[in-house]
């Protein structure tokens, strides 16, 4: 009798063992998986996070005089690609645009933070090309907040001008050859805050940078894309925007995870999108600020082929 009971107990304990070596295994074996996951995503950001991709597009503008080829680019937030952002410069060299719109958002707005880079960027562009420039919320908080930033503001716009970029700050210019205004408007800071779901009315842009002329073509720089169905119903023809950085990371099927505003898979995140008449493009940006984080996201250069 005993003998039996003993053999039970070594029985039951080999089981309660064997259950505990396959519980460890099981738990050693979710570890490792989730751990080359994130290692996974990991060097998918070191990548991503230092590439740029070419994305092209075509965009037929109503009244406009002729065909061209423009390059946005957006949210460089003062990152290099390579010395002097020499691959970048090259890249724009080989795609020979007729002129360079810029988004926004070129350099962080951070205390003693760097200018240069983007200054040097866009001085070195101007040599070559017609740059017009319109504000991000980067350096409209630059421009609004000198106790805090300085005059880090009025030393970019005053460099950059210098080299001959046209810096847009609601006005607009017209290119007799194209029969084409380009508008930069820098829109209240309100229209950026967190969880805003505000609504802004044509009449705004209307206050802000004037009724459009409906015998040319309009080209809207535009930050935010939030705002893309007022930008079209104001009557802008083509809107280029950034800001939201493509969403961080990207899914498929589902595309950006979330914008600056913090709301998950946003509307616009990147691509083109149409609204009547109306063409967004928006570029994904090249650089990161605070959360360096691109994931099945690299940086863009954006061509666009407007057709007329």
């Amino acid at each position: 009798m005993r003998t039996q009971v003993y053999r039970i107990r070594l029985t039951s304990l080999f089981i309660r063992r064997k259950e505990n070596i396959f519980v460890n295994v099981y738990v050693m074996m979710i570890i490792t998986l989730l751990a080359v996951i994130a290692a996974f995503f990991v060097a998918v950001m070191a990548v991503d996070c230092n590439r740029f991709v070419i994305r092209n597009y075509s965009c037929r503008v109503e009244k406009l005089k002729k065909s061209g080829r423009i390059i946005l680019l957006s949210d460089l937030h003062n990152k290099s690609f390579g010395v002097k952002n020499e691959k970048l410069l090259s890249a724009v060299r080989r795609l020979s645009p007729d002129m360079i719109l810029i988004a926004g958002d070129m350099y962080t707005a951070e205390k003693n933070g760097d200018t240069d880079t983007a200054a040097e960027l866009v001085c070195a562009l101007a040599k070559d090309y017609p740059v017009y420039y319109g504000n991000g919320n980067h350096e409209q908080k630059t421009n609004a907040e000198t106790e805090k930033f300085g005059d880090m503001y009025r030393r970019f716009s005053e460099k950059i001008e210098k080299a001959g970029v046209r810096h847009l700050v609601n006005e607009k210019v017209y290119l007799p050859a194209f029969n084409m205004d380009i508008y930069g408007a820098e829109i209240g800071w309100d229209y950026y805050g967190k969880f805003q779901h505000g609504t802004m009315e044509t009449s705004y842009l209307d206050r802000l940078i004037g009724k459009p002329d409906n015998a040319r073509a309009t080209v809207l720089i535009a930050h935010n894309p939030k705002y893309f169905e007022v930008y079209a119903g104001w009557g802008a023809g083509l809107v280029v925007s950034g800001h939201v950085h493509g969403g961080l990371m990207r899914l498929p099927f589902l595309g950006g995870v979330i914008s600056p505003a913090l709301k998950l898979f946003p509307k616009y995140d990147g691509g083109v999108f149409h609204e009547g008449k109306s063409t967004l493009v928006l570029g994904r940006g090249l650089g990161t600020h605070t959360l360096p984080v691109r994931i099945f996201n690299p940086g863009e250069v954006v061509v666009i082929d407007i057709v007329c």
